[in-house]
């Protein structure tokens, strides 16, 4: 296993959406860490494969997620027959629990489902909305500058309604088997008996200690006597275990219109640099099951959720971008490689910087930005040997007028990723957050508030013509999570997806890429040094191949770059993979 660093770069001067997005992203709110907390008994042989750098194999099903005690929840209900739609709940429901700094309760999540039965793929959306009381100007000063990140981040301006609760219980309405309250009695019992902070946990805690502090119901609960909790103390939750209890016996319900939700709006309104959240908007909130965003690449079918995030577009696009280039001969190890992989991603976030945001607002190409006679277009700008000088937009097909304005919103490296499949042939895709580590800072009921609406952009315009991904009432705001389902002839063959921010995309291309052109094990792809270049920097996780880059006239930076990718590919067997940059596991029977 790789030594990883315990490091992350923070940038406590960040003016705001106004700085270019490369350097706004260089705000890393969780460090890379070995994998902590305590690893069950029954987990063991899943820790040391992962140690070891090998995929873990099972026969008939697998839960791939960001820590062993969410794994061991999820595996439980998997073993008890129940469906991936039920152990999600109770992943989920531990997740928010054991990395509370990455999702929860109160934020959202896009979930991506191929249905065995039927052979069917959906997608839902669980994403927060803008309040109805938000405007474009929610995070601009008085003269319409942009605010400072921090200043809109912290405290109740920042959240949006929350989704991760609906999306749990709509899922397991429409999927699941088990009974909705046996699937908290993992996440209950932790909350109330307590269970150790991990390295991740108590190292993240250390670095945003100052902002934490900012709420005293948050203070009180990571800073107990003022001082930061470590790894390895006992932290019990009572509140948390309080509202899965209500959860377990009323469903989302009391999140939306009963007493929690009374609770999330007392704490918005009366947080430092309080928020419009109101009654109206919990009481109006739906999960919205969309249209799945689907590219082909070498005979498999990649697909995702479409707008408001743009994952599924963008990944898609990287993939269908260096098709035409033989990656497969060049093999990972070669600069041209990365060359046309690099200047690929910088074409697709053009494009997404452009059109994609929240279809219920605004009308988005997600065909035109697919399609195959586009993309090789757009390719021949790669058949040089130097980095491209610059990237602008393309033109997709479109049968309505696009004139938008480039954004500039800032999306931060946090969330986590599940991946599972369970023993009926079901796969479950889903990625969850709260945006920001620790999101807005707020907490209530056990639980930490999002900071999802600092994903808009803070200008509403540009030069007189709209961003597309403006602040609008009861919008949500564009995402980059791409959760991910590969198929084959119409069967999933890999089921992956990241954290990172917008750093997602690039994470989830290169492991397809790496599963599919270079014949590499899941774990071996999830592996491979992360190289992302989004808006003409090019991050790199390693200073291999940093030279030769340099000399094709890149900027390289080379930096920590934390995904969190859990993935599963399906075949004869089931072979699991976590990323050792962060403290999941992929574990089966």
């Amino acid at each position: 296993m790789r030594n990883w660093s315990v490091a992350g770069i923070l940038v406590m001067g960040l003016a705001g959406a106004g700085l270019a997005q490369d350097a706004a992203d260089a705000v890393a709110p969780e460090g890379a860490t070995a994998l902590g907390g305590q690893v069950p008994d029954v987990l063991q042989p899943a820790f040391e494969a992962r140690q070891a750098g090998k995929p873990y194999v099972s026969d008939n099903w697998m839960v791939a997620a960001a820590h062993p005690l969410a794994v061991e929840a999820g595996a439980d209900v998997l073993r008890d027959g129940g469906t991936a739609a039920d152990a999600m709940v109770a992943v989920q429901a531990v997740l928010g629990l054991v990395e509370p700094q990455s999702s929860g309760l109160g934020g959202g999540a896009f979930l991506v489902w191929y249905d065995a039965e039927s052979g069917e793929l959906t997608t839902l959306d669980g994403r927060e909305t803008a309040p109805l009381a938000a405007t474009p100007r929610l995070f601009q000063n008085i003269d319409g500058s942009p605010m400072g990140f921090w200043d809109a981040v912290v405290g109740g301006r920042s959240v949006g309604t929350p989704g991760t609760p609906r999306l749990m219980e709509v899922a397991h309405r429409k999927w699941g088997r088990a009974q909705w309250p046996s699937l908290f009695d993992h996440a209950v019992s932790l909350a109330e008996e307590g269970f150790s902070v991990s390295p991740r946990m108590a190292a993240s805690v250390a670095r945003d200690a100052e902002r934490l502090a900012s709420h005293p119901v948050t203070g009180a609960y990571f800073m107990p006597d003022g001082v930061a909790v470590t790894e390895g103390t006992l932290l019990k939750n009572p509140a948390y275990a309080q509202s899965l209890r209500l959860m377990a016996e009323q469903g989302a319900a009391p999140f939306y219109s009963g007493e929690i939700a009374t609770d999330i709006i007392a704490a918005v309104r009366g947080a430092n640099n309080p928020g419009v959240l109101s009654a109206v908007d919990l009481a109006l909130y739906q999960v919205k099951e969309r249209p799945a965003a689907c590219a082909q690449y070498r005979g498999h079918d990649v697909c995702g959720m479409g707008p408001p995030s743009s994952g599924a577009i963008a990944v898609g696009q990287i993939l269908g971008l260096v098709e035409k280039f033989d990656l497969a001969s060049l093999g990972a190890q070669d600069a041209e490689t990365w060359r046309i992989i690099g200047d690929a991603m910088r074409l697709s976030f053009a494009d997404r910087g452009r059109y994609v945001a929240d279809e219920d607002f605004v009308p988005v190409p997600t065909k035109g930005l697919l399609d195959r006679g586009y993309l090789a277009e757009r390719a021949k700008l790669l058949e040089g040997d130097d980095a491209l000088p610059e990237v602008a937009p393309g033109s997709p097909e479109f049968h309505h007028a696009l004139n938008w304005a480039d954004d500039d919103a800032i999306e931060l490296p946090s969330t986590t990723h599940i991946s599972i499949v369970d023993s009926y042939g079901n796969a479950l895709s889903m990625t969850t957050t709260i945006e920001n580590g620790f999101g807005s800072r707020v907490m209530t009921r056990g639980f930490l508030l999002n900071n999802e609406l600092t994903d808009f952009s803070f200008r509403s315009h540009n030069n007189g013509v709209p961003v597309a991904n403006r602040v609008e009432p009861g919008k949500r705001p564009r995402s980059s999570m791409a959760p991910t389902i590969v198929l084959k002839d119409g069967i999933p063959v890999l089921v992956v997806g990241s954290p990172g921010g917008s750093q997602i995309i690039g994470y989830v291309a290169k492991t397809i890429i790496g599963y599919l052109e270079w014949g590499l094990d899941v774990q071996q792809a999830i592996e491979l040094p992360n190289r992302n270049n989004r808006f003409g920097r090019y991050d790199v996780e390693v200073e291999a191949l940093s030279e030769e880059l340099s000399a094709m006239g890149f900027e390289v930076s080379v930096r920590d770059m934390n995904s969190g990718i859990h993935a599963i590919a399906i075949g004869d067997r089931l072979s699991g993979g976590a990323d050792p940059r962060r403290e999941g596991l992929a574990y089966g029977e």
